[in-house]
Order: structure tokens, then C-alpha cells, then sequence
């Protein structure tokens, strides 16, 4: 077993053998102790929180878009990425793209309606609804009287081909007569 121990120099550790009876102790020790992290590592976590070059903080484009109640879940944010439903700034956007403040946002909604969104604030764990409306303006133009017109029907068509209730059983026996009866 290979434990490691501060050497008199903290950032220094040395690897030694230690009877059982010390492990605790060393264990403790290094509890106690900060944890370093590498050079590069700690530039990808400034990075990462937008802390270098006196950049604003940024965050995951799904995660932004799950926290800003944007989408029932992380993944169904990380599935509308990746088939190509979000652009960021005009470009298309994967999961994994880091969005800052300002930055414009194009969301395909159904039946071939565009959501207009800019950025104001970032957040990476869920908040309430209310401040979850206030990290984005939503910049989608209203809808014109023809648009409204056309989800009316919409709504109407989708209502009327839609089935009142599951079929009873008298109903499933008529129709498994009509499907028998049809592939003769």
C-alpha cells in the first residue's frame, strides 16, 4: 500500500511506507491539508467559469437552458442541441458550448415557430421560476393575426382527430371485426 505524506514542503509530497498504526494519522493530516490543483487544471476551471481574461462567467448551454426553465430536463436541452434546434449567435450550438450574458439565442419550437431569446443573466443550479424568467429577455416578435388563426385550427383539428376516451370493449371487438374483415 503506498501512502502519501508532506514532505517539509507542502507542495513537495513524498511517497513512504507507513505502519498501520500512523495511517490514520496521515490521513488526517492530509485532510487538513488544501488540495493543489495542477497549473493547466486550474486554468480550465477559471476557464470554465469565465474567470480569465476578465471575461463574464459562462455556463453549459443545457444546463443554462434546464436552469432557465427553457426545457422540462437537461436532456431533453442536450437532445434539441444536438438535432439542431438551438443556434447561439446565429450558429448551431452543441450541448457542451459555454453562453454567456449577451448572447443571442434561437430556439425551434413545433410546428415551425422560432422563440428569440438574449441572455441577462447565468446560473448553474435550478432557482425559482420567477428568477429563472428574469435570465432571459425573450425577444420573440408577437404573433400576427394569421399566425393566431392558424394554431387556432391547429388546435381545433388535433382536438377532433383525437379520440374522446380509450376504446371499451364492445369498441375494441368492432374494430378487430372491421380489421378482420378489411384484410380479406
Amino acid at each position: 500500500m503506498r501512502i502519501y505524506v508532506a514532505s517539509e514542503r507542502a507542495s513537495e509530497p513524498r511517497e513512504r511506507s507507513a505502519p498501520a498504526d500512523l495511517r490514520v494519522d496521515v490521513a488526517s493530516e492530509r485532510a487538513s491539508e488544501p488540495r493543489e490543483r495542477s497549473a493547466p487544471a486550474e486554468r480550465r476551471a477559471r476557464e470554465r467559469a469565465g474567470e480569465s481574461e476578465g471575461r463574464s462567467p459562462s455556463v453549459r448551454l443545457d444546463v443554462w437552458l434546464d436552469v432557465a426553465c427553457l426545457f422540462k430536463t437537461r436532456s431533453e436541452a442536450q437532445t434539441a442541441c444536438r438535432t439542431g434546434k438551438i443556434e447561439v449567435n446565429g450558429q448551431p450550438a452543441k450541448p457542451n458550448r459555454l453562453v454567456r450574458a449577451g448572447d443571442r439565442l434561437t430556439i425551434g419550437r413545433a410546428f415551425g415557430r422560432k422563440q428569440l431569446l438574449e441572455v441577462r443573466g447565468i446560473a448553474d443550479r435550478h432557482v425559482a421560476k420567477a428568477e429563472a424568467r428574469q435570465l432571459y429577455e425573450d425577444l420573440t416578435p408577437a404573433p400576427t393575426p394569421e399566425e393566431i388563426e392558424q394554431r387556432r385550427v391547429e388546435r381545433m383539428y388535433r382536438a377532433a382527430v383525437t379520440p374522446p376516451r380509450a376504446p371499451d370493449k364492445r369498441d375494441r371487438r368492432a374494430l378487430r371485426k372491421i380489421k378482420e374483415r378489411g384484410g380479406r
